[in-house]
């Protein structure tokens, strides 16, 4: 019985497409999703694989079907038949590249909205205040950044919408130097070579760099963004998955760029007051105590009067203390 051509071509199609769609969710070449911008992401990048799955199955498998079907026989020595070209043939496939393209642009061009890559609406007014705070960004509807410099240039970010949200994102202030990232919290004042915010919470970096072109990437967040010299950037994002994840510069930035990394810890909101509660700068009050005295000019008694003090010795008994160890004292 030899089955017609059309349910081959049918039951070619049903495969394909069911392990295009497979593979297209099954793939696992990309790391842990740690934001909802990550998911976003992933999305188009599953449908492109899906798509370039079943691109290539169909290729190859043409391919390989034409070296079998038309292979030369043995003995034959005649040429082939002089064919010069199938006009519907290549205008379907020249069309689907093009519906394919289109698909993916419109795409994703509504992901990176979403992301707010396109939406740079802000005030003049606030952006000039916030720039006077480091010449950092301002964040505007849809997440989006704006910071305005001296001569009226405009630097984009891109991240959450967290004033929409009416939550209070956490502010960090990046610096990119030749070869390190440097975050400091206006918040508690903690100055450190990590990054360190709580899941379920934006965290706005406020970016700059201070000598060359950087580009700070958590592949695990999927976002991205260049840090320039004399223009402020932002980028905010919201954890969501508790770890650690590496920070890279993407952008070549001197001989040891591929040493300038650090490490982004995303930590349940416990773990962050923890750590901040280890990491915080000593109270101003509290350092009057640990500064050096000169002791040259000081009595005994005004030495020992601190330290007596915290022991909680009282003045009484060490009067009555000094009274008895002096005769003592007259007789050695």
């Amino acid at each position: 019985m030899k089955i017609p051509g059309s349910v081959i071509t049918l039951l070619i199609g049903v495969v394909v497409t069911v392990v295009s769609l497979w593979y297209g969710q099954n793939h696992g070449l990309m790391p842990v999703a740690a934001s909802a911008d990550a998911e976003e992401v992933d999305g188009i990048f599953n449908y492109m694989m899906t798509i370039a799955t079943g691109l290539f199955l169909l290729v190859e498998g043409v391919l390989v079907y034409c070296l079998i079907r038309f292979r030369r026989r043995k003995g034959d020595q005649t040429d082939g038949p002089p064919i010069e070209g199938n006009v519907p043939l290549e205008i379907l496939w020249t069309a689907i590249p093009t519906v394919i393209v289109f698909t993916l642009a419109v795409y994703s061009f509504e992901v990176y909205n979403n992301l707010g890559g396109l939406d740079p609406t802000i005030s003049r007014d606030n952006a000039g205040q916030q720039m006077a705070h480091n010449h950092m960004g301002h964040m505007g509807s849809m997440g989006n950044m704006v910071a305005m410099s001296g001569d009226g240039d405009v630097a984009l970010g891109i991240g959450l919408d967290s004033e929409e949200q009416g939550v209070k994102p956490l502010m960090v202030d990046v610096k990119g130097i030749q070869y390190a990232w440097i975050f400091t919290y206006p918040e508690t004042g903690i100055i450190s070579g990590e990054l360190h915010a709580p899941i379920d919470r934006p965290v706005q970096l406020n970016m700059e760099a201070g000598d060359v072109i950087h580009a700070f990437w958590v592949p695990q967040l999927r976002l991205k963004q260049d840090v320039i010299p004399g223009r402020g950037s932002t980028l905010v994002f919201n954890a969501s998955t508790p770890g650690q994840y590496p920070v890279i510069c993407a952008e070549l930035c001197g001989a040891y760029h591929g040493g300038m990394k650090s490490v982004f810890y995303a930590h349940t909101p416990e773990e962050y007051d923890d750590w901040v509660a280890a990491n915080a700068p000593a109270p101003t009050e509290s350092m009057a105590m640990t500064l050096p005295k000169a002791t040259t000019a000081m009595t005994p008694e005004e030495y020992l009067a601190p330290y007596v003090k915290e022991m909680g010795v009282e003045t009484k008994a060490l009067a009555q203390l000094k009274d008895q160890v002096s005769p003592v004292k007259g007789l050695l």
